[in-house]
């Protein structure tokens, strides 16, 4: 539908808007910043295409050590953790769920991640691991529902991926389409960031029961674990996810933000710990984390 291409319909009309105020009102009443793009297809400092690794010192290689290690559990956490978001069994999804099969959905992305990860390594390129918002109002926008608005099923296909991602490419080698893009505005792709997170809250049971401790109970639906756990459980388990949020925030915008791939990592620890203290038994943290 038409409602499927909000998103980019509204970044377009509102560039447009922009770029119509700056032309008759001049930059200097009406300018924004825009988004800020090379000309050329090359490295930023000018270097050769394959990074020399071998004019580090011996020292320096093993020290990688450390680091390559802290990007490895960022780069294995947020792929799957953004696979899991997608493959939920609501959105009623067949493939990537045969039992078995190595090279299938999970195994097959993971081992996509890594050979694209050791190839970009040697050429100086960003590593690329799966876009969890992107990712979600993807594979909601392929929803199917009947006649009564019920989902009844996901087009399950790979076409609109490699379109997708094949624009992308353009947008990276060739100046045309680079430069169609330092014409949005900064603050209209803030907006459209805000609107692609928000929009994927919904649905999200860390935000669901967020929510829960501020509605009415007695008129409000029951959720999925309301028979099952008791509430003041629930919102224990509630507060320390949110508290596990904020210490990322800090941690990822604090000087000491190389360390995030650890507060990351410290995660499953964490989660074995509560159910060892008794913090939350374990019955119940199967139950909230089924989704």
């Amino acid at each position: 539908t038409v409602a499927n291409f909000a998103p980019t319909i509204s970044v377009v009309v509102a560039s447009l808007i922009a770029r119509w105020a700056r032309i008759s009102r001049g930059s200097a009443v009406a300018g924004l910043p825009a988004l800020s793009l090379p000309t050329t297809f090359a490295t930023t400092s000018g270097r050769p295409w394959l990074v020399p690794i071998f004019d580090l010192p011996v020292w320096a290689r093993w020290a990688a050590f450390l680091p390559a290690m802290m990007a490895t559990v960022l780069l294995f956490l947020d792929q799957n953790i953004t696979v899991r978001l997608v493959n939920n069994p609501s959105y009623d999804m067949e493939k990537g769920r045969r039992k078995g099969n190595m090279i299938d959905g999970m195994h097959g992305d993971m081992f996509c991640i890594a050979l694209l990860t050791a190839a970009q390594s040697l050429v100086g390129f960003p590593w690329l691991v799966a876009a969890t918002v992107r990712s979600i109002s993807h594979v909601r926008a392929l929803r199917k529902y009947d006649n009564d608005g019920e989902a009844i099923g996901t087009i399950e296909q790979r076409v609109t991926g490699a379109t997708i991602h094949t624009l992308i490419g353009c947008c990276v080698l060739f100046a045309t389409p680079r430069k169609l893009l330092t014409n949005v505005p900064l603050p209209v792709l803030m907006g459209l960031f805000m609107f692609l997170g928000t929009s994927a809250l919904p649905g999200n049971e860390m935000w669901e029961r967020i929510l829960y401790i501020f509605k009415d109970k007695s008129v409000a639906p029951k959720p999925r674990w309301g028979d099952s756990i008791p509430t003041n459980v629930v919102n224990r388990f509630t507060a320390l996810q949110v508290a596990c949020l904020m210490m990322m925030f800090y941690v990822k915008e604090s000087p000491y933000g190389v360390l995030f791939p650890v507060v990351i990592a410290m995660m499953a620890p964490l989660r074995y710990l509560i159910e060892k203290t008794g913090f939350v038994e374990k019955k119940y943290v199967d139950i909230l984390d089924e989704e």
